[in-house]
């Protein structure tokens, strides 16, 4: 159904303007990145801090936005924005993206720095309204992005010290794989119960707790020197927890459901990532292998697979991969794995950050062509949203 106050379609639930936004922003923004890299004209508000700061602060909550608007709205029973609120959230987002390359600096920071809290407010309303207190450390989470954000800010400023920009950006992207961990623990046990007879996925309350716990640790020891040995043991006992939490999913019995091995696949690089980071610890790789590993990996491969299930059942229609989606997914895997692999490939960079960006572009590009129109038009079943 069309939201009765706008009457766009777009704006009738949170999922539908921003998982747009996303994946239009994931195409235009790797391809200015790889254009500014072959030393392209007038992109000079286009450089390696716009990069990195822009697909975790920009991409990202674009689609976290997506995701906690639709999801809090069926956690609570409450309404999330619809309508001309959602639409003035989208176009503070856009608003930031834009000032991003234009400038000025200030207004820059400011308006970028009001999007998560102003995402934050919104689901918190019926959060607390219905005391769902399972749900108050997602607002954590968020409210620990903002504050990431603000120190990433003020350091590029020289408002205060410059090496906290990259700290506050590695904290960031622990806080946003611990997300996505409370996230995938929720859906993938329950997705997978429910769509394969037999299957009796578990969690292990121990597992949990130190899977949980030590992304939240490495999070904060990002802010403080730690030794190289502790911090090694730290992302060793993390990894291998994660490793447990997997498997106690039974994700091996998802093989036949692409829709379903995506969220498991994409769980995977949680853990490979944090085996990586460990191995850093010691100089064994250049630790841009690991933040690509947790970004471009792990982050994306799941929010890639969240994005076409919940478009596909916020939609009403059936929860089914289609060809285009394998294919969407597989290629985004192949971007993922060649930005890692030109990290540790000097000889061959420039190549394999070619075929990534060019993969990326082309996942996110097949998605646009098969739920762009989904998300445009009302629910096939008739139904709000």
């Amino acid at each position: 159904m069309s939201d009765k106050r706008s009457g766009l379609t777009v704006l009738g639930l949170g999922f539908r303007p921003f998982y747009l936004l996303a994946a239009v922003y994931a195409v235009a923004a790797i391809f200015l990145w790889l254009l500014a890299l072959r030393g392209a004209a007038g992109l000079t508000g286009v450089g390696l801090a716009w990069h990195t700061h822009e697909m975790l602060f920009g991409f990202v909550p674009a689609v976290m936005a997506g995701f906690l608007l639709t999801a809090v709205r069926n956690w609570t029973g409450l309404p999330t924005p619809t309508g001309v609120p959602l639409a003035l959230l989208a176009l503070l987002w856009i608003a930031a993206r834009v000032m991003a390359i234009t400038g000025p600096s200030l207004l820059v920071a400011t308006v970028d720095v009001l999007f998560i809290p102003a995402l934050a407010t919104v689901i918190a309303r019926p959060i607390i309204r219905s005391r769902n207190r399972r749900n108050y450390k997602l607002l954590a989470i968020l409210l620990s992005l903002v504050a990431a954000n603000i120190v990433y800010h003020c350091a590029t400023a020289g408002m205060i010290a410059a090496e906290l920009a990259s700290q506050a950006l590695l904290f960031a992207i622990h806080i946003v794989l611990l997300l996505l961990s409370i996230i995938g623990g929720r859906v993938t046990p329950v997705f997978t119960a429910n769509a394969i007879p037999g299957a009796k996925p578990r969690s292990h309350k121990g597992i949990d707790t130190i899977a949980m716990g030590g992304l939240l640790a490495i999070a904060v020891a990002t802010w403080f020197a730690v030794p190289p040995v502790t911090l090694f043991l730290l992302y060793a006992i993390t990894a291998i927890a994660h490793v447990l939490r997997l498997g106690l999913w039974q994700p091996w019995l998802t093989r036949r459901n692409p829709l379903l091995w995506m969220l498991p696949v994409s769980y995977s690089w949680i853990p490979l990532s944090l085996v990586l980071a460990a191995l850093a610890t010691f100089d064994f790789l250049p630790m841009v292998a690991v933040i690509h590993a947790m970004t471009a990996g792990a982050m994306t491969s799941m929010m890639m697979a969240m994005m076409m299930r919940s478009s596909l059942g916020h939609t009403g229609r059936i929860l089914q991969a289609s060809r285009i989606d394998i294919a969407a997914y597989v290629i985004l895997q192949i971007a993922a794995i060649s930005r890692v692999a030109a990290t540790v490939l000097p000889s061959s960079y420039t190549m394999l950050v070619a075929v990534s960006g060019a993969a990326w572009i082309l996942s996110f590009s097949l998605y646009l062509v098969h739920y762009g129109p989904m998300l445009l038009r009302p629910r096939i079943d008739g139904r709000p949203g």
